[in-house]
């Protein structure tokens, strides 16, 4: 398995160890995290399990497949969240992303952090042309950091998905390579190999000026 690892400021974005497995049950079984999202609290731990089992093996970018990337405090070593991105199956130059965030770590720009460094990666190393986000019309801290990030949203899908127990609305989000490019300030991301199958990925960003 290529092993995953990516440098912010603040964040290591990297593949999901055993070690998280606590973590992540906690933050998935909170009732506020899990509203919005694809699961219901209180999320198993067996579940959990499985779930960080099948990541181990699993390729990033691999098309049609969810690959879930640990978020990680570089002062600390905390586990506080995941983002995630999957390279759509019937076009392998676009890709849909995700993130989730423990509720202790919100409003702190942790989000916009990892799903920045998300992008970088996508457009930079990838190469993709376009990447989407789809958020619930109710959750309205997600709509608000794809908007600051600078994705477009594209449309909105009124009670168009049944969803734990009721009809619920959608906003579709989306941003081009070439809009992405014009939105940041230069940067370098490199790779370097450290054998064994394993991949390192740095994110080096010009900090000079404002």
């Amino acid at each position: 398995m290529r092993m995953f690892e990516l440098d912010t400021e603040r964040l290591r974005l990297r593949s999901f160890q055993d070690s998280d497995l606590d973590a992540f049950v906690a933050y998935r079984s909170d009732p506020d995290i899990a509203r919005y999202q694809g699961w219901d609290a209180p999320y198993p731990v067996a579940q959990a399990r499985e779930f960080i089992a099948k990541l181990t093996s699993l390729q990033p970018a691999t098309p049609g497949e969810w690959y879930q990337i640990a978020i990680e405090l570089k002062s600390n070593g905390r586990f506080i969240g995941d983002c995630a991105f999957c390279v759509l199956a019937d076009d392998i130059h676009q890709a849909e992303i995700a993130f989730t965030l423990a509720r202790a770590y919100h409003g702190q720009g942790y989000a916009m952090e990892a799903v920045t460094g998300l992008l970088d990666y996508l457009f930079g190393d990838l190469g993709l042309h376009r990447v989407r986000a789809i958020c619930d019309a109710e959750n309205r801290a997600s709509a608000k950091l794809l908007e600051r990030i600078g994705m477009r949203r594209e449309g909105e899908f009124v009670e168009n998905i049944w969803f734990k127990g009721r009809w619920g609305s959608e906003y579709w989000y989306a941003v081009l390579d070439r809009e992405w490019a014009a939105s940041r300030r230069p940067c370098d991301l490199q790779q370097w190999s450290l054998g064994h199958g394993k991949l390192v990925f740095r994110l080096q960003r010009n900090t000079s000026g404002t």
